[in-house]
Protein backbone atom coordinates (compact mmCIF):
# COMPACT_ATOMS: atom_id res chain seq x y z
CA UNK A 1 0.00 0.00 0.00
CA UNK A 2 1.33 3.71 -1.19
CA UNK A 3 -0.55 6.62 0.40
CA UNK A 4 -3.01 7.79 -2.10
CA UNK A 5 -1.69 11.00 -4.13
CA UNK A 6 -3.55 12.48 -7.22
CA UNK A 7 -0.65 11.84 -9.23
CA UNK A 8 -0.33 7.90 -8.75
CA UNK A 9 2.99 7.86 -7.64
CA UNK A 10 4.39 4.97 -6.30
CA UNK A 11 7.51 6.83 -4.94
CA UNK A 12 11.09 5.17 -4.99
CA UNK A 13 8.92 1.96 -6.29
CA UNK A 14 8.91 3.65 -9.45
CA UNK A 15 12.56 3.55 -10.11
CA UNK A 16 12.35 -0.57 -10.10
CA UNK A 17 12.46 -2.87 -13.17
CA UNK A 18 9.17 -4.18 -14.48
CA UNK A 19 10.47 -7.44 -13.85
CA UNK A 20 11.28 -6.86 -10.29
CA UNK A 21 7.76 -5.20 -9.84
CA UNK A 22 5.84 -8.15 -12.31
CA UNK A 23 4.96 -9.81 -8.60
CA UNK A 24 3.73 -7.38 -6.77
CA UNK A 25 0.73 -5.52 -6.75
CA UNK A 26 0.34 -1.81 -5.76
CA UNK A 27 -2.56 -0.17 -4.05
CA UNK A 28 -3.10 3.60 -3.54
CA UNK A 29 -4.97 4.15 -0.05
CA UNK A 30 -4.81 5.97 2.93
CA UNK A 31 -3.59 4.27 6.73
CA UNK A 32 -5.95 6.45 8.57
CA UNK A 33 -9.17 4.69 6.41
CA UNK A 34 -9.96 1.80 8.21
CA UNK A 35 -11.29 0.49 4.78
CA UNK A 36 -8.51 0.77 2.90
CA UNK A 37 -7.24 -1.08 5.48
CA UNK A 38 -9.24 -3.78 5.92
CA UNK A 39 -9.68 -4.12 2.09
CA UNK A 40 -5.69 -4.91 1.87
CA UNK A 41 -5.38 -6.46 4.92
CA UNK A 42 -7.96 -9.48 4.32
CA UNK A 43 -6.32 -12.84 3.26
CA UNK A 44 -2.67 -11.50 3.99
CA UNK A 45 -0.17 -14.12 5.59
CA UNK A 46 2.04 -11.49 6.79
CA UNK A 47 1.27 -7.65 7.76
CA UNK A 48 4.19 -6.31 7.41
CA UNK A 49 3.08 -2.25 9.11
CA UNK A 50 5.53 0.47 8.48
CA UNK A 51 3.03 3.27 7.56
CA UNK A 52 3.90 6.40 9.21
CA UNK A 53 4.75 9.84 9.32
CA UNK A 54 8.37 9.77 10.68
CA UNK A 55 10.50 13.72 10.35
CA UNK A 56 10.58 14.43 13.77
CA UNK A 57 10.97 18.19 13.12
CA UNK A 58 7.52 18.23 11.32
CA UNK A 59 5.54 16.74 14.18
CA UNK A 60 6.49 19.72 16.20
CA UNK A 61 4.50 21.78 13.52
CA UNK A 62 1.32 19.27 13.07
CA UNK A 63 1.52 16.87 15.91
CA UNK A 64 -2.33 16.29 15.57
CA UNK A 65 -1.00 14.42 11.81
CA UNK A 66 1.20 12.29 13.61
CA UNK A 67 -0.65 11.10 16.47
CA UNK A 68 -3.80 10.18 13.68
CA UNK A 69 -1.48 8.17 11.42
CA UNK A 70 1.03 6.60 13.70
CA UNK A 71 -1.28 5.65 16.50
CA UNK A 72 -4.23 6.01 14.59
CA UNK A 73 -3.25 4.08 11.57
CA UNK A 74 -1.94 1.40 13.47
CA UNK A 75 -5.37 0.88 15.10
CA UNK A 76 -6.93 0.78 11.65
CA UNK A 77 -4.17 -2.10 11.14
CA UNK A 78 -4.68 -4.02 14.26
CA UNK A 79 -8.15 -4.09 13.95
CA UNK A 80 -8.61 -5.35 10.33
CA UNK A 81 -5.84 -8.12 11.45
CA UNK A 82 -8.16 -8.78 14.18
CA UNK A 83 -11.14 -8.74 12.21
CA UNK A 84 -9.71 -11.26 9.52
CA UNK A 85 -7.80 -13.69 11.81
CA UNK A 86 -4.25 -12.65 10.13
CA UNK A 87 -1.77 -15.15 11.21
CA UNK A 88 1.23 -12.75 12.19
CA UNK A 89 1.99 -8.71 12.45
CA UNK A 90 4.87 -6.95 11.91
CA UNK A 91 4.69 -3.48 13.61
CA UNK A 92 7.09 -0.98 13.11
CA UNK A 93 8.41 1.00 15.98
CA UNK A 94 11.51 3.23 16.51
CA UNK A 95 14.57 3.82 18.98
CA UNK A 96 13.31 7.38 19.28
CA UNK A 97 10.53 5.87 21.79
CA UNK A 98 13.43 5.38 24.06
CA UNK A 99 14.59 8.63 24.29
CA UNK A 100 18.12 9.97 25.50
CA UNK A 101 19.68 6.93 26.88
CA UNK A 102 19.24 6.45 30.67
CA UNK A 103 21.94 2.94 30.56
CA UNK A 104 23.80 1.47 27.47
CA UNK A 105 23.74 -0.67 25.24
CA UNK A 106 19.75 -0.05 25.66
CA UNK A 107 17.82 -3.10 25.95
CA UNK A 108 13.64 -3.76 25.32
CA UNK A 109 13.45 -2.92 29.13
CA UNK A 110 14.65 0.47 28.97
CA UNK A 111 11.99 3.03 29.94
CA UNK A 112 10.15 4.52 27.16
CA UNK A 113 10.60 8.70 26.84
CA UNK A 114 8.39 11.07 24.70
CA UNK A 115 11.03 13.86 23.75
CA UNK A 116 9.03 14.89 20.40
CA UNK A 117 4.89 14.36 19.28
CA UNK A 118 6.99 11.84 17.06
CA UNK A 119 8.31 9.70 19.83
CA UNK A 120 4.64 10.35 21.72
CA UNK A 121 2.98 8.81 18.65
CA UNK A 122 4.77 6.21 18.12
CA UNK A 123 5.05 4.95 21.79
CA UNK A 124 1.35 5.26 21.53
CA UNK A 125 1.25 3.00 18.54
CA UNK A 126 3.85 0.45 20.39
CA UNK A 127 1.47 0.70 23.23
CA UNK A 128 -1.83 -0.05 21.03
CA UNK A 129 0.15 -2.62 19.59
CA UNK A 130 0.84 -4.50 22.75
CA UNK A 131 -2.84 -4.05 24.13
CA UNK A 132 -3.65 -6.26 21.40
CA UNK A 133 -1.50 -8.92 21.84
CA UNK A 134 -2.72 -9.19 25.80
CA UNK A 135 -6.62 -8.59 24.94
CA UNK A 136 -6.89 -10.48 21.83
CA UNK A 137 -3.93 -12.23 21.71
CA UNK A 138 -2.87 -11.20 18.25
CA UNK A 139 0.28 -12.34 17.05
CA UNK A 140 2.25 -9.06 16.97
CA UNK A 141 5.81 -8.77 16.76
CA UNK A 142 6.98 -5.55 17.15
CA UNK A 143 10.17 -4.46 15.59
CA UNK A 144 12.39 -1.35 17.10
CA UNK A 145 14.88 -0.51 14.65
CA UNK A 146 17.90 2.19 15.52
CA UNK A 147 18.42 4.50 12.32
CA UNK A 148 18.10 3.19 9.28
CA UNK A 149 20.10 4.60 6.60
CA UNK A 150 21.37 4.04 2.80
CA UNK A 151 20.43 4.65 -0.65
CA UNK A 152 17.68 6.83 -1.60
CA UNK A 153 16.96 8.28 1.91
CA UNK A 154 15.17 11.43 2.33
CA UNK A 155 17.58 14.42 3.24
CA UNK A 156 15.33 14.85 6.49
CA UNK A 157 17.77 12.32 7.52
CA UNK A 158 21.17 13.44 8.45
CA UNK A 159 23.48 10.98 6.70
CA UNK A 160 21.68 11.80 3.04
CA UNK A 161 21.99 15.54 4.28
CA UNK A 162 25.45 15.74 4.85
CA UNK A 163 26.34 13.35 1.60
CA UNK A 164 24.50 15.31 -0.34
CA UNK A 165 25.85 18.67 0.42
CA UNK A 166 29.30 17.67 -0.15
CA UNK A 167 28.74 15.89 -3.42
CA UNK A 168 27.15 19.21 -4.70
CA UNK A 169 30.45 20.63 -3.94
CA UNK A 170 29.96 22.73 -0.65
CA UNK A 171 32.85 22.18 2.07
CA UNK A 172 30.58 24.02 4.73
CA UNK A 173 27.97 21.70 5.52
CA UNK A 174 24.70 22.85 7.46
CA UNK A 175 24.09 20.73 10.32
CA UNK A 176 22.32 20.87 13.51
CA UNK A 177 23.37 19.16 16.71
CA UNK A 178 26.46 17.30 16.43
CA UNK A 179 27.15 16.10 19.92
CA UNK A 180 24.06 13.57 19.87
CA UNK A 181 25.14 10.19 19.41
CA UNK A 182 23.17 7.47 17.00
CA UNK A 183 23.62 3.49 15.85
CA UNK A 184 23.11 3.22 12.46
CA UNK A 185 21.92 0.85 10.94
CA UNK A 186 22.49 0.14 6.67
CA UNK A 187 19.21 -0.59 5.24
CA UNK A 188 19.63 -3.56 4.08
CA UNK A 189 20.48 -5.07 7.52
CA UNK A 190 17.15 -3.76 8.69
CA UNK A 191 15.81 -5.01 5.75
CA UNK A 192 16.60 -8.34 6.85
CA UNK A 193 15.78 -7.73 10.37
CA UNK A 194 12.06 -7.80 9.46
CA UNK A 195 12.10 -10.96 7.39
CA UNK A 196 13.92 -12.42 10.40
CA UNK A 197 10.67 -11.15 12.65
CA UNK A 198 8.25 -12.24 9.62
CA UNK A 199 9.56 -15.31 9.24
CA UNK A 200 11.10 -16.74 12.49
CA UNK A 201 8.87 -19.27 14.12
CA UNK A 202 5.84 -17.72 15.38
CA UNK A 203 6.32 -19.19 19.19
CA UNK A 204 9.97 -17.09 19.02
CA UNK A 205 8.58 -14.08 18.26
CA UNK A 206 4.96 -13.06 18.78
CA UNK A 207 4.23 -10.56 21.48
CA UNK A 208 7.86 -9.53 21.82
CA UNK A 209 9.65 -6.40 21.30
CA UNK A 210 13.09 -6.87 19.56
CA UNK A 211 15.62 -3.84 18.95
CA UNK A 212 17.48 -4.20 15.90
CA UNK A 213 21.00 -2.25 15.52
CA UNK A 214 24.83 -2.78 15.40
CA UNK A 215 25.63 -1.94 18.85
CA UNK A 216 28.08 0.85 17.82
CA UNK A 217 27.38 4.52 18.65
CA UNK A 218 28.83 7.60 16.65
CA UNK A 219 28.29 11.85 17.14
CA UNK A 220 27.09 13.50 14.41
CA UNK A 221 30.31 15.10 14.42
CA UNK A 222 32.53 11.96 14.00
CA UNK A 223 30.24 11.09 11.34
CA UNK A 224 29.88 14.19 9.21
CA UNK A 225 33.90 14.07 9.42
CA UNK A 226 34.11 9.91 8.50
CA UNK A 227 31.62 10.88 5.92
CA UNK A 228 33.68 13.73 4.42
CA UNK A 229 37.36 11.31 4.62
CA UNK A 230 35.37 8.76 2.44
CA UNK A 231 34.64 11.35 0.16
CA UNK A 232 37.89 12.50 -0.04
CA UNK A 233 36.23 16.14 0.48
CA UNK A 234 37.26 19.31 2.54
CA UNK A 235 34.88 20.07 5.39
CA UNK A 236 33.74 22.50 7.91
CA UNK A 237 30.58 22.07 9.78
CA UNK A 238 28.27 25.35 9.84
CA UNK A 239 25.62 25.43 12.68
CA UNK A 240 21.98 25.90 11.45
CA UNK A 241 19.61 27.20 13.46
CA UNK A 242 16.77 25.55 11.95
CA UNK A 243 18.25 22.60 12.06
CA UNK A 244 18.37 22.02 15.88
CA UNK A 245 15.78 20.34 17.87
CA UNK A 246 14.08 22.26 21.21
CA UNK A 247 16.89 21.37 24.35
CA UNK A 248 14.25 19.55 26.27
CA UNK A 249 13.55 16.96 22.94
CA UNK A 250 16.97 16.50 21.85
CA UNK A 251 17.83 12.77 22.14
CA UNK A 252 21.52 12.83 22.92
CA UNK A 253 22.42 9.07 22.89
CA UNK A 254 21.10 5.76 21.03
CA UNK A 255 22.88 2.81 21.22
CA UNK A 256 21.15 -1.05 20.23
CA UNK A 257 21.50 -3.85 22.35
CA UNK A 258 20.02 -6.47 19.61
CA UNK A 259 20.71 -9.60 21.94
CA UNK A 260 17.06 -10.68 22.55
CA UNK A 261 16.36 -10.40 18.22
CA UNK A 262 19.79 -12.41 17.70
CA UNK A 263 18.68 -14.68 20.39
CA UNK A 264 14.60 -14.94 18.55
CA UNK A 265 15.72 -14.79 15.31
CA UNK A 266 19.23 -15.86 14.41
CA UNK A 267 20.00 -12.11 13.50
CA UNK A 268 22.58 -9.83 13.60
CA UNK A 269 24.34 -6.77 10.89
CA UNK A 270 26.59 -7.58 8.31
CA UNK A 271 27.38 -4.02 7.31
CA UNK A 272 29.33 -2.23 8.67
CA UNK A 273 29.05 1.77 9.40
CA UNK A 274 32.00 2.75 6.62
CA UNK A 275 30.87 -0.11 4.40
CA UNK A 276 27.51 1.31 4.54
CA UNK A 277 28.46 4.76 4.31
CA UNK A 278 30.74 3.97 1.08
CA UNK A 279 27.47 2.26 -0.86
CA UNK A 280 25.40 5.83 0.22
CA UNK A 281 27.83 7.63 -1.19
CA UNK A 282 28.46 5.99 -4.63
CA UNK A 283 24.93 6.36 -4.71
CA UNK A 284 24.55 10.07 -3.98
CA UNK A 285 28.06 10.28 -6.38
CA UNK A 286 25.10 9.38 -9.06
CA UNK A 287 24.42 12.57 -10.79
CA UNK A 288 21.22 11.13 -11.83
CA UNK A 289 20.37 10.30 -7.87
CA UNK A 290 22.17 13.92 -6.71
CA UNK A 291 19.44 15.99 -9.22
CA UNK A 292 16.64 14.45 -7.13
CA UNK A 293 17.65 15.98 -4.43
CA UNK A 294 18.54 19.96 -2.98
CA UNK A 295 21.34 20.65 -1.06
CA UNK A 296 21.05 23.73 -0.55
CA UNK A 297 17.39 23.62 1.11
CA UNK A 298 16.45 22.31 4.66
CA UNK A 299 14.64 19.53 4.50
CA UNK A 300 11.81 19.27 7.51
Amino acid sequence: MVQYNSFASWGWLESLSPETMASVEVVLGDVRDPNSVDEFVFDAEVVYHLAALIAIPYSYRAPRSYLETNAGGTLNVLEAARRHGTPRVVHTSTSEVYGTARRVPIDEQHPLQAQSPYAASKIAADKLAESYVLSFSLPVVTLRPFNTFGPRQSARAVIPTIISQLAAGQAEVQLGAVAPTRDFTFVTDTAQAFVAVGSAPLEQVAGKVLNSGTGREISIGDLAATVAALMGRPMQVAAAVERLRPPDSEVMRLVCDFSAMQSATGWSPNRTLEDGLSATIAWFSDPANLARYRPDAYNV
